[in-house]
């Protein structure tokens, strides 16, 4: 994975798309501007801090595909003024990028095992790296396994890969939604309720899950009820970082700092930490 020299300074980007993913998520598409001589790579699970020149920066996962690091895709909320000031960006304009950081998912240590992938929410774009990880070279892996909740079926996440990746035959996605439509015929209820009759061997596994804390600790509970042991398991931390370098402080989770040791942990690591609120 490359890194610029200078983990401080913004290196311009520009605007080649921007897409409109939900009525308050969209994905950004960004090319490296003329003069930045450092080639794009990144692993998936690393974010980018991404800085909107007189307004501020925030960090955001990575959500393209690693095999094709020329473009830089990051799927968000417009929640706050930075990423409100983000989603205004129209092609050709330009932002910074520092990064990337933080670790990431264990793709390459999943090698002949299943790999169970649980998203909810906006988590589905920190773990969709992953999943062109994994299928680019699909012969390595077991059952391949994407469980995805959100709250409305308005609110799912790249509908059209997903519908994609529902038509293979050597992938399982299921998909469910807190509250359904009129017109959803499929499965309505929270996320965990997908794990006792998906496809896996629980003793040749490997999970990783992204989404709200509390989702992530029901689900942690729900595989380990399938008899995954905690070191099978991996959570993707996010929290509001600063710096990302590991400088502020704001990011501290017990003894680990999350931009610097996360933000993908292996659950036994953090269970002490896990879902105390304080943290």
């Amino acid at each position: 994975m490359t890194t610029f020299s200078d983990p401080m300074r913004p290196e311009l980007h520009r605007v080649q798309r921007r897409r409109k993913d939900t009525h308050d998520t969209f994905s950004l598409e960004l090319e490296a501007s003329h003069g930045v001589e450092t080639p794009w790579s990144f692993a998936a699970g690393q974010f980018n801090m991404l800085y909107v020149f007189g307004v501020g920066e925030v960090p955001i996962s990575i959500s393209g595909d690693p095999t094709q690091p020329q473009t830089l895709v990051h799927t968000t909320r417009a929640v706050g003024p930075v990423t409100k000031a983000i989603q205004a960006l129209k092609p050709g304009d330009t932002l910074g990028v520092r990064g990337p950081f933080g670790t990431s998912w264990p793709v390459d240590a999943c090698a002949g095992q299943d790999v169970v992938l649980v998203a909810g929410g906006i988590g589905l774009a920190p773990l969709r790296p992953v999943i062109y990880q994994l299928l680019a070279q699909r012969e390595l892996y077991g059952n391949i396994v994407l469980l995805y909740g959100t709250r409305t079926p308005a609110d799912i996440l790249y509908r059209r890969q997903l519908a994609q990746w529902r038509a293979r035959f050597d992938m399982s996605v299921d998909i469910t939604v807190d509250r359904a439509t009129d017109t959803w015929r499929g499965n309505v209820g929270v996320v965990t309720k997908l794990i006792p009759n998906a496809p896996f061997d629980p003793l040749d596994t490997v999970a990783m899950i992204c989404g709200p804390e509390v989702m992530m600790r029901f689900t942690v509970a729900a595989l380990l009820k399938r008899d995954l042991a905690a070191d099978q398991m991996f959570v993707s931390m996010e929290r509001n970082m600063k710096c990302a370098i590991g400088f502020c402080g704001h990011c501290q989770f017990g003894p680990s700092f999350i931009c610097k040791d996360g933000p993908v942990m292996r659950y036994d690591q953090v269970v002490p930490w896990f879902g105390i609120r304080e943290f």
